[in-house]
């Protein structure tokens, strides 16, 4: 029996610039220039003022862990093969971004809240790259 495909990401028109940016490694979110408000996940409108007017703007790619969970079991058998592994909240260091992603490069049992982390990105195909996080080495 074949192993199911993992899951590809819906690129729709107003989200295709992400997917771009990610696929030449750079991570970037969207601001509204009327009201000033950073916009993450994608959208066609400010979620503040309701505003089209939005443009995208590179992110620092470095953040923190805001909430974390392990998954040990029961995941979905496209994933089996990754167990264990992380799914995160990562608070960016830009005002109000958030992102669900996963935390990669260290042991899960060493993911914290609070933990500074930074992107990396990992091609899942030719069209989709995917935005990750690993913990930000301490100097």
């Amino acid at each position: 029996m074949d192993k199911p495909k993992k899951p590809s990401p819906v690129v729709n028109p107003w989200v295709k610039p992400f997917w771009e940016a990610a696929r030449e490694g750079r991570l970037v979110y969207q601001r509204c220039r009327s009201c000033g408000t950073n916009i993450f996940y994608p959208r066609i409108a400010c979620i503040s003022c309701f505003s089209d007017d939005l443009e995208w703007v590179q992110s620092s790619g470095k953040g923190t862990v805001y909430s974390y969970t392990v998954v040990e079991s029961n995941c979905p058998s496209a994933f089996v093969d990754d167990m264990p592994y992380v799914i995160a909240i990562v608070k960016l260091q830009e005002k109000g971004v958030q992102m669900l992603s996963n935390i990669v490069g260290c042991d899960p049992v060493d993911v914290r809240c609070d933990m500074p982390v930074e992107v990396v990105f990992e091609k899942l195909n030719d069209d989709i790259t995917l935005p990750k996080f690993r913990p930000v080495a301490l100097k």
